[in-house]
Parts: C-alpha cells; sequence; structure tokens
C-alpha cells in the first residue's frame, strides 16, 4: 500500500478549475484571460535584467542544519540587482501539506515576504511578496495522505515518532488536498469569494491590465502577488515566460499487447517487488541508528532520502503500469502553450522565450532519466514544438522554438543541450533546477549522454539525443559526502535573440559543516 497517494489528472485539472473560478460568468462577461499577467514594475521593459531559479526546496531542518535556508541566505546576496525568482515545484514536502507552509516555506524565505519579520504571523494563505515570485507546482505539492495514516499520525505515538523524529518526514493529517494549499498559498483563490457582488469588486481591482488576449491579472510586488492559474504566461524584458503545470501532461504512454511491452510489465512487476523490500529494510535499519548521535543522523537523512527516492520510482511504475488509452491527459493546457507559442512568435516585439516546469523531458540524475513520466513529458512536449515550428516556418531563421526550459523533480543541477533529435526540440539548453532544499541525487553510472533507440521492437541503433554539459549532485562516500545544495543567477543579455549568462550557486555540505562555492558561470544562446 502507497504511502502517499497522488491524485488522478482529470481531478487536479477539476480542482484547479473550480478554485479559480475557470470562466465563471463575471470573468467571461469582462474578457478575463485567467493565464496571462501583467508585472507592474518599473523596469519591466529593459532588456537586460537577472532573475534567480530555484526547485525542490520545501523541506524543513534536517537535523542540526537547514539547506533550504542555507540557499535562501545566499538568494539575499543577490535579491537587489534581480528582479524576479522562478520556483521548479515541490514548494512543500512531503504531501504539500497547509500546516508545514510556515516551517518549510514562510520561515526559510521570510526576508521575500511582506512582514517577514514576524515570520509567524503570516498566514500560508495571506503571503505577499517583496519582489516577484513565479511558482509552478511540483508533484509533492499535489500528494495526499490516507486517511488511516493520518490518524495513525494522530493517534499512534511510535508511529509519528518513526516518521518524523527518526526519518522527519514532513507529513500533514491530509495532504495538500488534491493541491487546495498550493492553491490557497499562491493562485488568485477566487472560490474563497462567495458573493457576485464581492467578486465583481475584485476583478475590477485587479485584473486591470491589458494582455494579449484582453484583460488579465495586475501583478504588484508588495501589493498583490497572486498567480491567476496553475499554468500561465508574462513578459519580462521582451521575453516571454511560460509556467506550466506538468503533473497533467506526465502520464507515461500505455503499454500494449505487444510481446516486447508484456515482457516489460513483467519486468516492471517485478522491480517493484524489489523496490518494496528495500524500503522495508531501510525501514529496519532506520530503528537501529541514534537521531542525537551526528553521524548516525546523518545516516538517518540518507535512510529517508533513498526511501523516498525509492518511493517516487514505485510511484512511476504504477503510473506505467496502470496508464491506459482512456487516462485523461490535459490537452487543453498543451493547445493552450501551442497557441501562445505560435502568437508569441508573431509578436515583433518579442525577443526569446523561456518555459519553466516541474518534471524534466532531459535529465541524467539516477532516478528520473529513465522514468515513464519523463519520456512522457518529452513526447508530449515534442509534439507542441513540431506544431509549432510548421506554422512558424522560415520565421524562426534557425532559432529553436524556445530559448531555456528550466525544471526540477530531479534532485541536482544540470545543464543539457540537445542534438538533432529528429524533432522541434532539438538545439535546446534544458537546465534542472532542483538541488534547493530537499534530498540530493547523484548522476546515472551510464555516463552523460543520452541516447533514443529509433525503433524499440526491431532494436535498430539507438542515437545520441542530448549531452550533460554540467552535473552537481550527490557525490562521495561515508564521511566523505558531499551534499551540493544549489541555485541559479540567470542574466538576460540584451538583443536578439537573447543571450543569458548562467551563474550556478552551491552551498556544500561536507563534514558537518557549510562551504559556499561559485562554479564557473556560462553562457547559452540559440
Amino acid at each position: 500500500m502507497e504511502f502517499v497517494t497522488d491524485p488522478p489528472i482529470a481531478v487536479k485539472i477539476q480542482k484547479m478549475k473550480q478554485r479559480v473560478r475557470w470562466q465563471h460568468p463575471l470573468i467571461v462577461s469582462r474578457q478575463i484571460d485567467q493565464t496571462q499577467l501583467v508585472v507592474d514594475a518599473p523596469d519591466v521593459e529593459n532588456p537586460a535584467f537577472s532573475f534567480l531559479v530555484i526547485g525542490d526546496s520545501g523541506s524543513g531542518s534536517h537535523r542540526d542544519h537547514s539547506p533550504q535556508r542555507k540557499i535562501a541566505e545566499l538568494m539575499l546576496q543577490h535579491g537587489s540587482s534581480s528582479r524576479f525568482i522562478i520556483h521548479t515545484g515541490d514548494v512543500i514536502y512531503l504531501v504539500g501539506s497547509r500546516e508545514y507552509y510556515a516551517r518549510n516555506f514562510i520561515q526559510p524565505y521570510r526576508e521575500f515576504i511582506v512582514g517577514g519579520d514576524r515570520p509567524k504571523a503570516i498566514q500560508f494563505n495571506q503571503m505577499t511578496f517583496r519582489q516577484p515570485f513565479f511558482l509552478v507546482p511540483g508533484n509533492h505539492d499535489y500528494y495526499d495522505l490516507p486517511l488511516h495514516y493520518g490518524l495513525l499520525l494522530q493517534a499512534t505515538a511510535p508511529f509519528r515518532y518513526l516518521l518524523r523524529s527518526r526519518l522527519d518526514f514532513d507529513v500533514g493529517l491530509q495532504g495538500s488536498e488534491q493541491g487546495k494549499a498550493y492553491a490557497q498559498a499562491f493562485l488568485d483563490y477566487l472560490l474563497a469569494i462567495d458573493q457576485p457582488h464581492q467578486l465583481s469588486a475584485h476583478l475590477d481591482r485587479h485584473y486591470t491590465a491589458t494582455g494579449t488576449q484582453g484583460r488579465c491579472l495586475r501583478y504588484l510586488p508588495q501589493q498583490f502577488t497572486r498567480l491567476p492559474n496553475r499554468y500561465y504566461q508574462f513578459r519580462y524584458g521582451g521575453i516571454d515566460f511560460f509556467a506550466l503545470d506538468s503533473n497533467t501532461f506526465n502520464t507515461p504512454l500505455p503499454l500494449t499487447n505487444h510481446p516486447d511491452e508484456l515482457l516489460q510489465r513483467r519486468r516492471l512487476e517485478q522491480q517493484r517487488s524489489n523496490l518494496q523490500q528495500q524500503q522495508q529494510e531501510l525501514m529496519q535499519q532506520s530503528m537501529q541508528l541514534d537521531p542525537h548521535q551526528p553521524d548516525q543522523a546523518e545516516q538517518l537523512d540518507d535512510c529517508r532520502t533513498k526511501i523516498e527516492q525509492l518511493q517516487e520510482e514505485e510511484k512511476d511504475i504504477n503510473k506505467q503500469l496502470s496508464s491506459d488509452q482512456t487516462v485523461a491527459i490535459d490537452t487543453e493546457q498543451l493547445e493552450w502553450l501551442q497557441q501562445r507559442l505560435i502568437e508569441s512568435w508573431f509578436t515583433d516585439e518579442v525577443r526569446g522565450r523561456v518555459l519553466f516546469f516541474h518534471h524534466p523531458p532531459y535529465v541524467t540524475e539516477s532516478t528520473k532519466w529513465y522514468q515513464g513520466q519523463t519520456l512522457a513529458v518529452r513526447q508530449r512536449l515534442r509534439s507542441v514544438f513540431d506544431q509549432v515550428a510548421k506554422v512558424v516556418g522560415e520565421r524562426a531563421q534557425g532559432q529553436a522554438i524556445v530559448d531555456l526550459v528550466l525544471n526540477g523533480h530531479a534532485h541536482c543541477l544540470e545543464y543539457l543541450r540537445t542534438h538533432e533529435t529528429g524533432h522541434a526540440d532539438s538545439q535546446i539548453n534544458w537546465i534542472v533546477c532542483g538541488g534547493s532544499g530537499y534530498s540530493l541525487r547523484r548522476q546515472r553510472a551510464e555516463g552523460v549522454n543520452l541516447f533514443e533507440e529509433i525503433n524499440p521492437y526491431r532494436h535498430q541503433a539507438a542515437k545520441p539525443i542530448a549531452t550533460s554539459k554540467l552535473f552537481v549532485g550527490r557525490s562521495g562516500q561515508g564521511s566523505s559526502k558531499h551534499r551540493p545544495y544549489s541555485f541559479l543567477r540567470i542574466d538576460v543579455q540584451a538583443g536578439s535573440p537573447p543571450r543569458f549568462v548562467v551563474q550556478p550557486v552551491i552551498a556544500d555540505r561536507y563534514q558537518h559543516q557549510w562551504y559556499e562555492q561559485k562554479l564557473p558561470s556560462f553562457e547559452i544562446t540559440n
């Protein structure tokens, strides 16, 4: 039985639409676009600007230290010169519980929040940011905790001790409630406005900007910093930014009755059984460790990290085994992205395009590179890019469909570039920024080059499709283990097409001490 559950895609879509009152008559009558915002800032037109990127950050303290807070302190050194922050998802671990927003988000990022000098007074659903903070939901922001586990946590002391004191899992009684906590914290939660006249007044007050499709939300730092939807678009310095919710188009492609796929199904079932056995062994091992001894406390953190990793692998296998032709996919969001990318390409003042969402289509982190969700997101994004390329045609003049894609989910920092894939996702820069506070992972042993089989049934030779040019993740063994947590500063240069100078910033936890470092910056262009 799964420790955490992931709601069906159809439920995620339906619940999120209800929370923003999607296409409510009062919204339609005002011709409001609920997928766009305009940043009200004096420098928004400046073609040279900087922004920060973090992801997979939402953990509490690790015994005697807090990686997320350490990263936040380093971010403060860049706060005055950076215009906004992008978060690639997994804001709150383990199950997106509202109970953990105070400890796992408000407290570590208090200087970025209005009233942060008194963080305990800030309600999780009433946050206002000092500078723009653009987020997307991660898988953990949608997770729930089965009711019987919640009751055990409430009533059974030994169980609470095992999960919270020994393995330090941050779990609430219900979890995210299908993403409700995330929506209350960051979206314009219109469902909370009961009366029609109050809703009218709210829309007339906050949806006063003019976007490409009509009226849209005006994002005012220090005053009103809600996001219009779980996926959205904004423009800054001539760059179009597209924020996506990949949790609703990451279902693995269905397995068929082809003999090779039937064999794959049996392999997956055996792999799942092995993962479950490993989790039980780690739980037993953790009971023998003393959390008050520094070295054993780090071993407990490793146990927690490994268990969470095994659970994610098991969940991906379950998705592959249960996937069929009837599974709902968020075609509405994908069609929205396709249309908005086309419009962006035919808008003269736009000089570049950046996407950010949680699940990386390309990655070499040891647990994510081969997952069914990774391959599914890759194929569905490719389909969108291919359709956009057909329409854009010669207007692109050799440029990639997008300049940069930012992701999380894989607990590392990685920069990859695709080769010629045979699709419109060729020659694109992909950066995974998922090492900003939670457990770190290693790079796969297979190396830095990703390959793709041309025809898996005929076993034709695989072709290289991407290369990892930088990987920062867990390394070393025992007392020599390095845990390099990270975030990015990205400087966008003036000019068209745009140039991006990427500065990785690292806080390495090594032998119970912190070591700060800046890796050499690198420039990416199309």
